[in-house]
């Protein structure tokens, strides 16, 4: 079977990884691909967004199967033109993906079907979203309506700080049209954690529990990025806590996907923030996290080309997920720069000399090849990945790697899992 897997990123690595173990797979294509995925796929050079060109190649090589990665080609309506075009695809269409590409829209359908979340209101005015945060109590958050590569919210502490990211948006356009409406909500407290659903339509199947980092630096400071690290699964995510999201969140979801016959396929990405063993919701993503996607697929068991195909037809009522008995983690290497001016072009030295085991794995993000070495190419660049028996041998073995790395030109937090390993202190 002929597979397109569409991205660049770590995710997408880990993706084209976990579905070249599957015998079902004879070609997999990358458009447009890293460095790394270009050691286990072909890589196209089309972009993830543009679609027409992602369609004629779809229809000219007898592209059995599509795998989305990111939310940009989703947002567009890249499901709906593969499916007009009788094209097999993993995804959900554009106005499903709404829940991720309208802050608003998610907020309202969360509000809709009593699905606890942050309070909230929203803006197009720039004088009334600063006159509403002059009176607003802080701690607040404010969030770029649209698509902003995780970097479009900000927690703001002191009301300059807000009026000062009210202006990047609105008025500076930093996120271009993402930005032409804000979302102003309340601020949750508690402990973040990340759910991932995959639902054919009619049937869903919930994936372990993982952690993400947002923050760039060591001990949850600094911006916002897309993400610096993850593990699964998190300690925080317990037995009632999960059973907890199930009644507070999933069922509340999928009841109210049903009575507003909106029909989603693909993978829902719940971002939550647990309070007392409580979910309030943070935010839907209608694709995998990057990096959480890297340790979740490490430790499937099972055939994960099947978990995305059966998806796809209707069938996933027929897949039996097996999970390893590991725990992994994922530790991100990002650009110096990152995430606001990365440096890119400088060569990654030494990766031809790290030796791997069974349990280890350097999935690739924003890299690219020059002159038959591997170059910077983008914000995060590399995601350390390895599994142990338990989180501190995992931690250990990433950061060991890590080691052999040179992170001369990179920078990464020295405290990814470090929640989890105080959890089950």
């Amino acid at each position: 079977m002929k597979v397109m897997v569409i991205g660049s990123g770590g995710r997408e690595h880990a993706i084209c990884w976990g579905i070249s173990k599957s015998s079902k797979v004879d070609k997999i294509y990358c458009a447009p691909g890293n460095a790394g995925i270009s050691e286990i796929a072909e890589n196209i050079d089309i972009k993830a967004d543009d679609l027409n060109q992602l369609l004629s190649f779809a229809l000219e090589e007898k592209i059995d199967f599509t795998i989305v990665g990111p939310e940009q080609p989703l947002s567009l309506g890249v499901v709906d033109l593969f499916q007009e075009n009788n094209l097999l695809i993993f995804g959900p269409t554009q106005f499903a993906s709404q829940l991720e590409s309208s802050k608003e829209f998610s907020k309202l359908f969360m509000e809709r079907n009593s699905i606890p979340t942050a309070s909230f209101n929203s803006f197009t005015s720039y004088d009334e979203a600063e006159s509403y945060v002059k009176k607003s109590e802080l701690p607040i958050v404010i969030k770029a309506d649209g698509l902003a590569s995780g970097k479009g919210v900000r927690v703001c502490f002191e009301r300059i700080e807000a009026i000062d990211f009210l202006k990047d948006i609105m008025l500076d356009k930093v996120f271009s049209s993402s930005g032409e409406k804000v979302v102003i909500e309340s601020f949750l407290e508690g402990e973040e954690a990340s759910f991932f659903i995959f639902s054919d339509g009619k049937n869903i199947q919930m994936l372990d529990s993982s952690q993400d980092h947002k923050r760039l630096l060591d001990k949850d400071e600094g911006p916002n990025t897309g993400g610096m690290g993850a593990y699964s699964p998190a300690p925080i995510i317990d037995m009632e806590t999960r059973t907890n999201i199930v009644e507070m969140v999933v069922k509340p979801v999928f009841e109210g996907f049903k009575k507003e016959a909106l029909i989603y396929t693909g993978i829902l990405y719940i971002g939550l923030m647990i309070k007392d063993k409580k979910p309030s919701v943070v935010e839907f993503n209608c694709r995998f996290g990057d990096p959480e996607t890297q340790p979740l697929l490490f430790r499937i068991d099972s055939d994960i080309f099947d978990l995305f195909y059966l998806t796809a037809l209707g069938e996933l009522d027929s897949y039996k997920l097996k999970w390893k008995n590991k725990t992994s983690v994922s530790v991100v290497l990002a650009s110096k720069g990152y995430p606001m001016k990365p440096e890119t072009g400088i060569c990654i030295k030494n990766l031809d000399k790290v030796n791997l085991n069974d349990d280890q794995y350097i999935f690739h993000a924003g890299t690219s090849i020059k002159d038959n070495e591997v170059i910077i190419n983008g914000g995060r660049v590399l995601n350390i990945t390895a599994s142990g028996d338990n989180l501190k041998e995992a931690i250990n073995s990433a950061y060991k790697i890590i080691d052999m790395v040179d992170s001369s030109n990179l920078q990464y937090r020295k405290d990814i899992g470090a929640k989890g390993l105080l959890k089950n202190s």
